[in-house]
């Protein structure tokens, strides 16, 4: 008989241990094959070399190099453990990119959501224990002549009253509760991941509009030098002209010439300006101090030699696919929570403590009060709506997981494209600083040749426009070159640390 009441007794705490924690009502989450091939198309091999940027655009500069460009180290390790700090050796850049860190208002707005998204899971995981209430009352009456049963008024005692009090908890039998808390729980993670990518971008997006700066204002020295050795042909041709040595269509070609360079110089201070501008939002500070250091578009160096060879998977460290995966669990979870909505939810609300007329008695044995209030909800009329707010959010899990293999094609197409053009940079570089040179030699001769009485000015007005064409061509190449290692490195979840 012992045995059996012990038995009983035993079965009993199994039985309340397992109403106590429930069960989970989640589906088991599987991580989606990736939609996406192993490596990408033409992959270079691991051990390949490529010295791209010690290639220059081929056109001339004064300034210096800045400190520190020649430091061009290689990296072997994985893009994503890659810190901008050693990816970027342009010092000036650092700089930008640290300050944009600090004070770009887009940044702050993501670490922001961050704080609202997890004081949101707080609120939800404080729903998994019983929330507990004290309070403590007096009241004292008057009660007025014509509803006084002695027909005179008086003021009735005080009454005292404490208690600690339950208000509607939750039995979570089923795990609505804490398939809530788990769907609060990725939500947040989600938030952060989402930071993440915002501090990425940030970083690619400081360094291409300093490349864009950089050019500019390359382009703009470029057009200054261009008007003045175009003005200075302008007064030869003139003097020419005036002692009849020359035409008066040579002397009007040539202030084509210098008006052309004119235009071109209004244009580079006008796009410099804007993209000073440009930095200095995404900076979210003054620029100045850093804008104006003697760097130029030739001195930027990134490392060398991103790895090679290196499969897709990597794509998975990527913070918006990490992001997608989490908004996919949280998914996953909220069909946890639709689930145990179609069972019957056990609500307890209760609460004890003392009561008396007089402070002196209030906490003796004979004062002592409680209610205990349980309540059974049973979905009847309903299941229907709930069994559709269950199929609601199953198809939700299919969006989310969809949203997931597109994030992660996204992410490869983006690499694919990168890599596309890196492996066609080192050509084009190549072969738009011979054009320069090609077009150089050209004007040189075409000069030399009109001052010989051999060739008319037109010639040289035309070898003037190539030269000059090919040596912006050759600076935009040098910037979208750069630009390439930039969104790679951002493509491959780079700039994390």
């Amino acid at each position: 008989m012992k045995f059996k009441t012990k038995h009983i007794t035993m079965s009993a705490a199994a039985g309340l241990i397992f109403l106590t924690f429930g069960c989970s009502m989640i589906p088991e989450y599987r991580q989606p094959a990736m939609p996406v091939p192993e490596t990408w198309p033409g992959q270079a091999d691991p051990a390949e070399s490529d010295d791209l940027s010690s290639i220059k655009s081929g056109v001339k500069s004064d300034s210096k190099a800045a400190p520190g460009a020649d430091k061009t180290p290689g990296s072997n390790m994985p893009v994503s453990d890659i810190a901008w700090q050693d990816y970027f050796q342009s010092e000036p850049l650092k700089r930008l990119i640290q300050r944009s860190l600090e004070n770009n208002r887009d940044l702050t707005i993501a670490v922001l959501n961050i704080e609202r998204a997890k004081a949101a899971y707080r609120i939800q995981r404080t729903n998994l224990l019983p929330t507990v209430t004290g309070n403590g009352s007096l009241s004292r009456q008057r009660i007025a002549e014509d509803f006084s049963t002695t027909g005179e008024a008086y003021t009735s005692d005080t009454a005292y009253g404490a208690n600690l009090g339950i208000a509607a908890y939750e039995l979570d039998f089923f795990g609505r509760v804490r398939s809530l808390n788990k769907e609060a729980l990725e939500i947040f993670l989600a938030t952060e991941e989402a930071a993440l990518t915002t501090r990425i971008a940030l970083i690619a997006q400081t360094a291409d509009s300093y490349m864009a700066l950089l050019a500019q204002q390359k382009l703009l020295i470029l057009a200054n030098s261009t008007f003045n050795a175009q003005k200075k042909t302008y007064d030869v041709i003139k003097r020419q002209f005036e002692v009849g040595s020359a035409t008066q269509l040579d002397l009007a070609q040539a202030a084509t010439s210098v008006e052309s360079a004119r235009v071109s110089i209004a244009q580079h201070t006008r796009l410099e300006a804007q993209a000073k501008n440009a930095l200095t939002l995404l900076v979210g500070a003054s620029v100045e101090d850093i804008a104006d250091l003697e760097e130029t578009i030739d001195d930027v160096k990134f490392i060398e030699n991103l790895p090679a060879g290196i499969p897709s998977k990597i794509l998975l460290a990527r913070p918006d696919i990490r992001q997608a995966e989490h908004t996919l669990k949280a998914a996953n979870a909220d069909i946890g929570g639709a689930r145990a909505a179609l069972y019957p939810s056990i609500t307890l609300t209760g609460s004890a403590g003392y009561a008396s007329q007089s402070l002196s008695s209030l906490i003796d044995a004979s004062s002592l009060a409680w209610n205990f209030a349980p309540s059974l909800t049973i979905p009847i009329f309903n299941r229907d709506g709930l069994r559709a707010t269950l199929e609601a959010a199953e198809i939700s899990e299919k969006i989310a997981a969809a949203k997931y293999e597109k994030a992660i094609q996204t992410a490869f197409r983006e690499v694919a494209d990168q890599l596309a053009a890196r492996r066609t940079y080192k050509d084009q570089l190549l072969a738009q600083n011979a054009l320069v040179q090609a077009n150089r030699q050209a004007y040189d001769l075409s000069k030399a040749r009109y001052q010989n009485g051999i060739d008319n000015f037109l010639t040289v007005l035309d070898s003037q426009r190539a030269l000059f064409s090919a040596q912006q061509n050759a600076i935009t190449l040098r910037q979208e070159f750069l630009s390439n290692l930039v969104n790679l490195y951002r493509a491959m979840g780079g700039g994390q640390i």
